[in-house]
């Protein structure tokens, strides 16, 4: 995983607010490269153990609902650069363009089968792929939309010095994020809700993961992601 010199990061990064968090990589390259061959490995792992249940699945979804197996959208990883995310399909087709990005508490664009995948973030199975390819890693700051991006602070573009990841201490902490929303139906307040409450709780997380990043923080994150997933 390597990290570009701070001058020659594209111009967005190169502000007072991001450099304190360069520097805290910077002096921990090593343990980025170790991060990296053990997402690879632990990627390619896990892709041997859930080849046959993600086939399971794509049956599942394809059987119970008109639309594809994959939803794929474009989000935003390293370097403020944007890719196409895979994840098993939770909403009706279309869903994104009927409503607001982010989903609130019963939300009815969410499938029956959606419901549980989305409980235990089965959803997300597919993105070990995106591991491989080095797009993601395992633990990082989830990939949000472009709209979301924009609405950035300086500060806040720090965790995009590093791939988008599968899992992070904000997703635990905010694994009920629609529940947080509420039942709110209107597409313009479920966003503001998102961008102006839920977002800067998320990203300070976020942050503190960039101060503190070390490799044997991410195991202990895997093994809480996992302990959470099924408590």
């Amino acid at each position: 995983m390597i990290l570009l010199p701070f001058d020659r990061l594209p111009e967005i990064f190169q502000n007072d607010e991001v450099k304190p968090y360069y520097d805290v990589l910077y002096k921990k390259r090593l343990s980025l490269c170790f991060k990296r061959i053990t997402d690879f490995i632990l990627a390619l792992i896990m892709l041997v153990f859930l080849l046959i249940p993600m086939a399971v699945i794509a049956v599942i979804i394809k059987l119970g609902s008109k639309g594809p197996v994959l939803y794929k959208q474009e989000r935003v990883t390293k370097y403020n650069r944007t890719f196409r995310i895979w994840k098993f399909r939770t909403m009706t087709v279309g869903a994104d363009k009927a409503g607001a990005l982010v989903t609130s508490a019963n939300d009815n664009r969410i499938t029956g089968i959606g419901r549980t995948l989305r409980r235990f973030r089965l959803d997300e199975l597919p993105q070990i792929f995106h591991v491989l390819s080095g797009k993601m890693s395992i633990v990082g700051t989830r990939p949000e939309v472009r709209r979301y991006v924009d609405r950035y602070t300086p500060a806040m573009m720090a965790t995009l010095l590093m791939p988008a990841g599968i899992t992070s201490l904000a997703s635990i902490k905010f694994k009920d994020e629609d529940a947080l929303i509420g039942d709110v139906s209107d597409p313009d307040e479920v966003d503001r809700i998102y961008v102006e409450e839920i977002l800067p709780q998320k990203m300070a997380y976020n942050l503190e993961y960039i101060s503190r990043f070390g490799f044997r923080r991410d195991i202990k994150l895997m093994l809480s992601t996992v302990k959470h997933v099924f408590s």
